[in-house]
């Protein structure tokens, strides 16, 4: 029998055990689903025994793939909806949590409705944790990426992320993620404008909880190398690109001499836990901003 849903999930140092163990919790016919994980080149041979001994005691079917090297958010996504044999495909990421009893069965019947070809769940973090340094991370995630369906249709593609994200497999046999995005960064936005212009997205209210929140100094490096995947989408969608307010920020910090100067006290605002999260969120897209105009010179 054909699964009708093929959930797929890249990872890279994080061990999707966890994950795992959720979704063979969920109440669904184990004829139904498959689960396709890939390890994105991490070579730590305890990770892959700790996930090939988690993906043995699945009842639903499961299976993992170890690439030799890493190549990318996007190649391996690509890679993963290749060996997928139903008809739609779910990416979740490894460090996910499903909350949910019924997170399953509320795509199964979505796809039931067959009245659309993309479908986004979105996703939520936790409220609170010991952990300080990630507090910075919550706060900018709350703001701008956990929302609730009616508020991402309003804008429809820019709310799509490539975690939680539910497609036709044609849809991505015609229309792969980028693969010339490197590192961390944009290719979700890319695909999501370019397949919208063509296919049918729906915004539902499925989340998932995203646990891994990063600390502020992976959001410091993340802003300021992914200036070249940021130009990419800026090229393949301007009309998308410059109706955003990161674009208009990052222009006007083109034409303003030294902004680069800003980043040293920028940076020592973020990093400045006594400060409210609220100024030091600013201050960190602030920081991207002035990396991003100077990829765009």
């Amino acid at each position: 029998m054909t699964p009708r849903l093929s959930i797929l999930i890249p990872f890279y140092r994080d061990d999707p055990s966890g994950l795992l163990r959720s979704l063979d919790a969920q109440d669904v016919t184990p004829k139904a689903i498959e689960i396709c994980i890939m390890d994105d080149g991490t070579g730590d041979a305890t990770l892959t025994r700790t996930a090939q001994t988690t993906v043995e005691g699945m009842a639903l079917p499961t299976h993992l793939t170890t690439a030799s090297a890493n190549r990318g958010r996007s190649a391996t996504r690509n890679a993963l909806q290749q060996q997928a044999q139903a008809d739609w495909v779910l990416f979740l990421d490894a460090d996910m949590r499903i909350d949910h009893p019924d997170f399953l069965s509320r795509y199964l019947d979505q796809i039931a409705d067959n009245d659309c070809d993309i479908l986004f769940g979105g996703f939520g973090v936790e409220d609170h944790s010991d952990d300080r340094d990630t507090d910075l991370h919550r706060l900018l995630s709350h703001s701008s990426d956990c929302l609730s369906a009616e508020d991402r249709a309003r804008n429809g593609a820019q709310n799509v992320a490539s975690s939680n994200l539910c497609v036709r497999k044609n849809v991505l046999d015609a229309q792969p993620f980028d693969p010339e995005f490197k590192g961390w960064g944009w290719e979700d936005s890319e695909w999501a404008a370019r397949v919208s212009q063509s296919h049918r997205l729906r915004h539902i209210d499925n989340p998932a909880v995203h646990l891994g929140l990063e600390s502020t100094e992976t959001l410091l490096s993340r802003f300021a190398t992914s200036g070249a995947n940021y130009r990419r989408f800026v090229q393949a969608h301007p009309g998308l690109a410059q109706a955003l307010p990161l674009y208009r920020i990052t222009t006007k910090l083109r034409h303003l001499p030294g902004h680069s100067l800003a980043r040293s006290p920028l940076r020592w605002l973020v990093r400045m836990q006594q400060l409210p999260t609220r100024l030091r969120v600013l201050a960190l897209k602030m920081w991207r901003a002035s990396h991003y105009a100077e990829a765009l010179k």
